[in-house]
């Protein structure tokens, strides 16, 4: 009796619980004692147990361990909540094996038939990044850098945001650029420059840089993503001291030519038209500007539209050259006290300018503006205090890589190296990461550099 008390019991606690959660009918089984019975004014199925009472202990002993050795009843195991419901995604990830595993196959018959011009429409989308795995796809994708409809396309599509050419100490002869969209650093390979030879970055237009050999001899173009490469012809002038260089575009492209600016201390000067191929002397310099010019080589220049701007001391201030009118301009304007590493920049029109604020042994890094009406320096915006804490009592020298909207400063002193970014219309400050070559642990240390705007149709 002890036995059929417990049978009891354990058939009591099973109905109870089938009766709060429901359950699936079993598949149909061989004993008649346990069946399915459907009232009409109900909706959930529901078993029906026969009456112990009527039956031995024995009996119900047996048919219950049958049952559940056959797994018609599994009324020994222990109850399971009841699963959820699973995702349309997951019900059909059972229903076909090995989905997951099999990439989708692309039909050609269909795929042969996309249009040429939409084809196109969609490349010159892309993130400028894919580029390096685009053009290795196949012949056709590569041959589209020299399609006209594809330039087309590509001059529909908004300016990038500047990315930066740049040469370390550790590699002179080879470039590093960063693109601050990916916070990510590429290693193109210079293979267009002469071997053993250190060319620098000078200056860039329109997808362009602009390269002089640290002789300060020959110039050279090239576009370093595409790699279009170009070395200028012999300057007609020959000065090998240092020079300053800007570049401007003739229109809105490249497709419509440049224009490069040398310029000495000593007020020689030569232009560079790519459409003539040639180097010309406009004109000399005007008497009313001070000679020598005491450029800071420092500063790169900066260009807005068809002029271009060039930082100078003794008397401190800024000299233009027009490439347009050939005309020559000079304006004194006295830089902020307690400034050094100073360095022109640009955006929209703007002339800003880039210094460390050093007083006793705090330094810290401040913007300016140029203020049209006053010709004075007013300051925008400078670090944040708890970046420059980490300058204090250190010997800091700054050098400004590019300076087209997105600055990208190098900060270096005996113990520290680092590079930031600043975006000069949302005052945003970040730290760029550590320039390391590949299958490399050692962090680079960038010598120079300039920013350039990336373009996959611009040629030299």
């Amino acid at each position: 009796m002890e036995g059929l008390a417990m049978l009891r019991q354990l058939i009591g606690q099973l109905q109870g619980l089938l009766q709060l959660y429901g359950s699936p009918p079993p598949p149909p089984s061989p004993f008649h004692l346990l069946h399915f019975h459907h009232p009409p004014d109900d909706h959930h199925r529901r078993w029906c147990l026969p009456n112990i009472d009527d039956t031995s202990a024995d009996d119900y002993y047996s048919l219950v361990m049958a049952a559940g050795i056959s797994g018609n009843c599994k009324m020994l195991e222990p109850f399971k909540p009841p699963t959820s419901k699973k995702s349309r995604k997951e019900r059909n990830r059972g229903k076909l094996p090995g989905s997951t595993h099999i990439p989708e196959v692309m039909e050609q018959e269909i795929w042969k038939e996309f249009p040429e011009d939409l084809f196109e429409a969609v490349i010159a989308r892309l993130p400028i990044a894919t580029f390096f795995r685009f053009r290795s796809v196949c012949h056709k994708w590569n041959s589209l850098l020299d399609s006209q409809s594809f330039s087309q396309h590509c001059a529909e599509i908004p300016q990038a945001s500047p990315w930066f050419y740049t040469i370390t100490h550790e590699n002179m002869n080879v470039g590093a650029m960063y693109d601050p969209s990916m916070r990510k650093w590429h290693h193109p390979t210079i293979s267009f420059l002469p071997a053993k030879m250190i060319a620098l970055p000078v200056a860039s237009a329109g997808g362009l840089v602009c390269f002089l050999d640290i002789g300060h001899r020959n110039f050279y173009v090239c576009n370093p993503l595409t790699r279009s490469f170009k070395e200028l012809p012999a300057r007609s002038v020959k000065v090998w001291s240092r020079v300053a260089v800007g570049m401007t575009l003739n229109g809105n492209s490249t497709s419509g030519g440049y224009k490069i600016l040398w310029v000495g201390c000593d007020g020689e000067y030569e232009v560079y038209d790519s459409v003539k191929n040639s180097w010309s002397r406009p004109g000399s310099m005007p008497s009313n500007i001070k000679l020598p010019l005491s450029l800071n080589f420092r500063s790169q220049a900066v260009s807005i539209d068809s002029t271009v701007y060039f930082m100078r001391s003794d008397p401190e201030g800024i000299v233009s050259y027009n490439m347009v009118t050939g005309a020559w301009k000079q304006f004194i304007i006295p830089a902020p006290p307690h400034l050094s590493d100073l360095t022109l920049a640009e955006y929209e029109g703007r002339i800003m300018l880039v210094g460390l604020l050093t007083k006793n042994a705090a330094t810290c890094v401040c913007i300016w503006e140029l203020q049209k009406m006053t010709l004075l320096w007013k300051e925008v915006d400078r670090m944040p205090n708890i970046w420059c804490l980490e300058f204090y009592g250190k010997h800091v020298r700054m050098t400004c890589l590019g300076n087209q909207g997105l600055l990208m400063l190098s900060m270096r002193s005996r113990q520290m190296n680092r590079l930031v970014t600043y975006n000069v219309m949302s005052r945003e400050w970040l730290k760029v990461p550590g320039c390391v070559v590949p299958r490399g642990r050692k962090r680079q240390w960038i010598a120079c550099g300039t920013a350039f705007h990336p373009c996959l149709t611009a040629t030299a």
